[in-house]
């Protein structure tokens, strides 16, 4: 290929592989895991967020599920218009740039 050629569109799979990266990097669990005085534990996520366990769910999973969503959100944005979806999409009242 000389530099005069237009190169060829990037895969969509090099995309997803980034943004599920991108999620990954960002959602990663920061300091350590305080227990609050009413017994909840805690954790920050590099987004900001505190994750936190609950009445009937524990830290690991709210961890685990935070991360998910994120990975959902990151491989939804860059995923091809028209594939087909479990999910609406965009999902209304979610910002896609977590």
């Amino acid at each position: 290929m000389t530099p005069d050629e237009p190169s060829a569109p990037e895969a969509v799979s090099a995309q997803m592989r980034r943004a599920k990266a991108q999620a990954f990097t960002d959602h990663t669990t920061v300091g350590l895991v305080r227990t609050e005085a009413d017994g909840r534990v805690t954790i920050a996520c590099a987004c900001g967020m505190e994750l936190t366990n609950g009445p009937t769910w524990s830290l690991d999973e709210h961890i685990r599920l935070h991360r998910a969503e994120a990975r959902f959100l990151a491989l939804a944005a860059v995923a091809p218009v028209g594939i087909p979806r479990l999910v609406p999409w965009p999902v209304p009242g979610v910002d896609a740039q977590v």
